[in-house]
């Protein structure tokens, strides 16, 4: 016999072996209890006390929760929002305003008399910002 050979009743046997995996009831090979799954879950991890903690923690809370100040009108100091967000984590750089006066001239094709007046402009054409934690009090 040729050791590549198959034996015809290793093949039989193999076929009933795959035919019997198939015919298993699924009550029997996973049996239902009483429990629920929220039940076996919460005796396996103790959250049954957990929850107890919980709810003492939430009736402690409630027992000590204040009403918010009536008087207080304007609650947008209180608020999170994103200029809040963004102003609070990058500061603004100093940028100096420039303050030039423009002298009374006469402007266009038709000379027109402008009056003095003066402007303002700031010093560096962007508005520059410093990273958190970077240092932004007068040098």
């Amino acid at each position: 016999m040729h050791p590549s050979s198959i034996n015809p009743w290793s093949l039989v046997l193999l076929g009933v072996m795959l035919i019997s995996g198939c015919s298993t009831d699924k009550d029997q090979l996973l049996p239902h209890g009483p429990q629920s799954m929220l039940g076996i879950w919460d005796a396996n991890t103790g959250a049954a006390s957990h929850r107890s903690v919980d709810r003492q923690l939430h009736e402690a809370r409630v027992s000590l929760h204040r009403p918010m100040n009536e008087s207080i009108t304007d609650a947008t100091s209180y608020s999170r929002t994103a200029q809040t967000e963004i102003y609070s984590q990058f500061k603004r750089l100093p940028n100096p305003d420039l303050v030039m006066y423009v002298f009374p001239h006469l402007a266009g094709t038709d000379p027109i008399p402008v009056p003095g007046y003066s402007t303002v402009f700031p010093f560096y054409q962007r508005v520059q910002y410093a990273m958190p934690g970077e240092r932004t009090e007068d040098y």
